[in-house]
């Protein structure tokens, strides 16, 4: 009996914790939300610009990346094509590798026979444009890194401005609970835009790093394809 009543007990203290343990979880998701909710509508154009963020992030990422990736042997074929004279055939290869090194090779190879300079100028002009396209839409999350802890600092005044203003209001009735709405929208907009422009600035310098990256095995092709062209000079 005393056994029975022992188990009982222990099974009620048990769902008991399991209520009060979902009842604690559920309040603080709730309370999550409610803060979010307390940011105002500032917290509107943080949210957007993270998404804007993320999105320029992930294109940006895969575009660099396939951009990086260059065939070992695509220098190779080159040569091999030019010291035959198969000037179509390496063009040919560079149209079928769609890279900013190959499309920097093909404007070469389409450009000799004409004096070396105006060969370099050529593959230079092509690396602009090429290195253009991948920084696209890296202005704009930079300015996101900048403009979203702007956005939450201009919250922060909106909500002491609130505060304060509520707090004349009251008078000599001064509560906490009065002046807690402008202190929430103060610092929840200041913690969301922190944390957007936090990101959205590490985000930009892995982009960068990545764009040097590329940049730099340009500039490798190029020389090692101008020194082939120096070749027959010799």
């Amino acid at each position: 009996m005393i056994n029975l009543l022992f188990l009982q007990s222990t099974d009620a203290a048990a769902d008991t914790a399991n209520m009060a343990a979902q009842a604690a979880q559920g309040a603080v998701e709730l309370k999550f939300w409610d803060l979010v909710l307390k940011g105002g509508w500032i917290m509107i154009p943080i949210f957007l610009l993270s998404i804007i963020a993320i999105y320029i992030f992930v294109e940006r990422y895969y575009a660099i990346k396939r951009a990086a990736k260059i065939d070992d042997r695509f220098i190779d074929q080159i040569k091999d094509n030019i010291h035959n004279s198969r000037f179509d055939a390496a063009i040919a290869l560079c149209r079928t590798s769609d890279t900013p090194v190959a499309r920097m090779i093909e404007k070469g190879v389409s450009r000799i026979g004409r004096p070396l300079n105006d060969v370099n100028t050529a593959i230079e002009n092509v690396g602009n444009l090429e290195i253009s396209k991948l920084e696209k839409g890296l202005p704009a999350l930079a300015s996101v890194s900048g403009g979203a802890p702007m956005l939450g600092f201009l919250g922060t005044v909106m909500g002491m401005i609130q505060a304060f203003y509520d707090m004349s209001n009251a008078g000599s009735n001064v509560d906490v609970s009065l002046l807690s709405s402008g202190i929430y929208q103060a610092m929840v907009t200041t913690v969301a835009g922190l944390t957007v422009g936090i990101i959205s600035y590490f985000a930009y310098n892995i982009l960068v790093a990545r764009v040097e990256k590329v940049v730099f095995k340009m500039e490798a092709t190029t020389s090692e394809f101008m020194d082939l062209l120096h070749e027959p000079a010799k």
